[in-house]
């Protein structure tokens, strides 16, 4: 496990060689903030897929968070971490404390995510797509790898991580994973296991909602929608925050014209944790 820029930055000239000249190994990237489930494990195997050598960070970002308070709440294992890198035999595992990799705290230079950054997450909260694109673009810098590896239940970070990319011209490729579930459809998270039977039961709505969505997407984004809205009717222990349908080329709201691919979007807080879930629709 490597802690400070100065191992990582020897240990992958080590593993690139000294001749430029020559095609070195492919690298992967999977960034993390540790508490390692299921859904990286499946982010790791397809980076090794990808890949001749996986990075993988476990850096709980600060700026991701609103107080270092809940910086400090966020689920650590670090022990059970390791074992399991172990096992998938990750190349090299980058773990630095956050004075290391921001040594200038929450001062320092940050990644704008713009107006989509805005929203849905980012209306709840406003500085967090900032703070996920800043920590990114330090790894793609430090890292410089062929390709990023990112779960699909995060799709507003995917869409803005690629958007970054372009606009800023790092040379990596954005890959994704498939969501990986529960037996009740939710998405793995490290929140499940914190949620009580009946808090467990209400949150298992969420994908019931979304696919209802799916299925009165041939009706237009109203009729989807209201579907979505009805599936969770009458569960007073779900606190709805957002529920939309957007163009998976802007992330902007669909208007009703809109035919084809979109996404649907659904974020609840249920027994005091937040739950995030998409689902692709196709609306005719």
């Amino acid at each position: 496990m490597i802690a400070t820029l100065e191992d990582l930055r020897a240990r992958l000239d080590e593993i690139r060689g000294t001749d430029r000249a020559a095609q070195g190994p492919r690298i992967a990237l999977v960034s993390t903030l540790g508490a390692l489930h299921d859904g990286h494990v499946d982010l790791i195997k397809r980076a090794r897929e990808r890949s001749d050598v996986v990075v993988v960070s476990t850096f709980v970002n600060p700026l991701r968070f609103r107080t270092a308070e809940d910086t400090a709440a966020y689920p650590r294992s670090p022990d059970a971490d390791a074992r399991v890198l172990d096992d998938l035999a990750v190349d090299v595992v980058f773990a630095p404390t956050a004075a290391e990799l921001l040594p200038a705290g929450t001062a320092t230079t940050r990644v704008s995510a713009g107006d989509v950054g805005l929203r849905y997450e980012g209306r709840v909260r406003p500085f967090y797509f900032d703070g996920v694109l800043t920590v990114e673009a330090k790894l793609f810098h430090l890292v410089a790898p062929h390709v990023a590896v990112y779960g699909e239940r995060d799709l507003q970070r995917i869409f803005l991580v690629r958007r970054m990319v372009r606009d800023l011209n790092f040379p990596v490729e954005i890959d994704t994973v498939p969501t990986v579930r529960t037996d009740d459809g939710l998405p793995v998270s490290s929140r499940i296991a914190l949620l009580d039977e009946v808090d467990r039961r209400a949150v298992a709505k969420l994908p019931r909602a979304l696919e209802a969505a799916a299925s009165n997407a041939d009706m237009g984004v109203d009729a989807c929608i209201a579907a979505a809205q009805s599936a969770l009717m009458g569960e007073q222990r779900i606190s709805l925050e957002y529920l939309s349908v957007v163009d998976p080329a802007t992330f902007l709201p669909v208007d009703e014209g809109h035919r084809g691919r979109a996404f649907a979007l659904i974020a609840a807080t249920v027994g005091g944790h937040r739950f995030i879930d998409n689902a692709e629709i196709s609306l005719r």
